[in-house]
């Protein structure tokens, strides 16, 4: 049996003694494989003993859990908690450890999957999501932003009866659209909904319904994509962002590392998370993006500067693993990759280390398209360099290219030119 950490005696009681007794192995083997500090395998089995404890007091089988419960003790039971004093209280630690709770009980086949949206809607809703995905290569975040504009937009209408797109008016569209903007009233809100609205109904128009009318009432909110100039770093700023990784921080090779993958190929905080030791090839110098945001498989020239500062990280700072992704955590849950969010805070504290009025990973982007007109690259070439399956998308950095701009400008009126 899975040896248990030392606890206070209550706590070691509840878990023990209580409902969940003959699944604590189970979870203690997760936290060693895991190989979490012990301080934090004990607050987690803490959390998971007070849980179990209320289950005792609530006569609440283990056969029922799902979220629901979980969300009812943390809800309601923390609120007024009157347990004795070994009780785990805080909502975040316990939050995180019956989570982890709940996904051993589902791989044991203890409790069941949660279950998947039905009826008519949903239906409605993976079709379309399977277009989407299939038929126009969009990413998941994106599928996942327009299912949740579309699914309000037919529960609105139709409740749970079948969706007859032919029953849908226009002031039904003209209502949605200004409820939506009654909790959040943004462009970017604004610019989101009219896209999700009309990216639909042009599928449903390829299904064969008549929407003409439908897609004339949503109007286009006043956002030109082109009015600014792409915001990017300036070659100081560059030079003072690569120069704060100093060995005072916990991975500065994994930072550095980061901040030369975005800046050199410019790629997006996605396609870095998802990059794989087996995508380089150190022999031949190149870089394989197999998840791209485009849904192809890109190769590209691996820098001598980037390729060192991989190859520092691989040999000073990543951790031993079996996980093949190229940046793993260094914090319990070990053996997993880092997270996109991290891959983005790793760039937003390089700005702030630095005091620099960024925060976005996206300037590292902005800021290779930015060199490469600077040094006489054309639309195109720009548009190769970052992937953009539009030249429309890479129209933006023409702005840059001033001597060009001065061969097409006409002379002010009263000018001597």
């Amino acid at each position: 049996m899975t040896k248990i950490p030392a606890l206070h005696p209550t706590t070691r009681a509840w878990l023990l003694d209580g409902p969940l007794a003959s699944h604590i192995p189970a979870y203690v083997s997760r936290l060693k494989r895991g190989r979490y500090a012990a301080t934090t395998a004990s607050r987690c089995l803490s959390a998971v003993a007070h849980f179990a404890h209320w289950m005792s007091m609530s006569h609440i089988p283990v056969h029922v859990l799902d979220d629901d419960c979980i969300d009812f003790f943390l809800r309601y039971h923390l609120a007024c908690c009157d347990c004795p004093s070994p009780a785990m209280r805080t909502a975040r630690d316990v939050h995180a450890a019956l989570v982890a709770l709940l996904a051993i009980l589902r791989e044991r086949h203890v409790i069941a999957e949660p279950a998947s949206p039905a009826g008519p809607i949903a239906d409605e809703l993976c079709r379309y999501d399977t277009h989407m995905r299939e038929a126009r290569g969009l990413a998941n975040g994106t599928r996942r932003g327009r299912l949740r504009i579309i699914e309000r937009l037919l529960l609105s209408k139709f409740g749970g009866r079948s969706v007859i797109i032919g029953e849908l008016r226009s002031e039904n569209i003209r209502n949605f659209i200004a409820e939506q903007l009654k909790s959040l009233s943004t462009t970017s809100n604004a610019v989101a909904i009219a896209s999700a609205l009309r990216a639909y109904l042009r599928y449903r128009a390829s299904c064969g319904d008549a929407v003409q009318p439908l897609l004339a009432v949503i109007s286009s909110p006043a956002h030109w994509s082109l009015a600014s100039l792409p915001r990017s770093l300036k070659p100081e700023e560059v030079e003072r962002l690569l120069s704060s990784f100093t060995a005072a921080l916990p991975s500065p090779h994994r930072g550095y590392a980061v901040v030369r993958l975005a800046l050199d190929l410019g790629l997006r905080s996605i396609e870095i998370n998802q990059l794989q030791l087996d995508d380089i090839d150190w022999r031949l110098g190149t870089v394989t993006l197999k998840h791209t945001k485009s849904r192809r498989q890109d190769v590209l020239p691996l820098p001598t500067v980037t390729g060192q500062a991989l190859e520092a990280y691989i040999r000073h700072e990543r951790p031993q693993t079996s996980n093949r992704a190229l940046f793993v955590r260094h914090l319990a849950p070990f053996d997993q990759p880092i997270g996109v969010d991290a891959i983005r805070r790793v760039v937003r504290d390089a700005y702030r280390r630095v005091g620099i009025p960024h925060g976005r990973t996206h300037a590292l982007r902005h800021t290779l398209a930015c060199q490469l007109v600077g040094h006489g690259s054309s639309i195109k070439e720009v548009a190769d360099v970052l992937r953009h399956r539009s030249l429309n998308t890479s129209l933006i950095y023409a702005k840059l290219d001033q001597s060009a701009l001065f061969g097409v400008a006409l002379p002010w009126p009263g000018s001597l030119a």
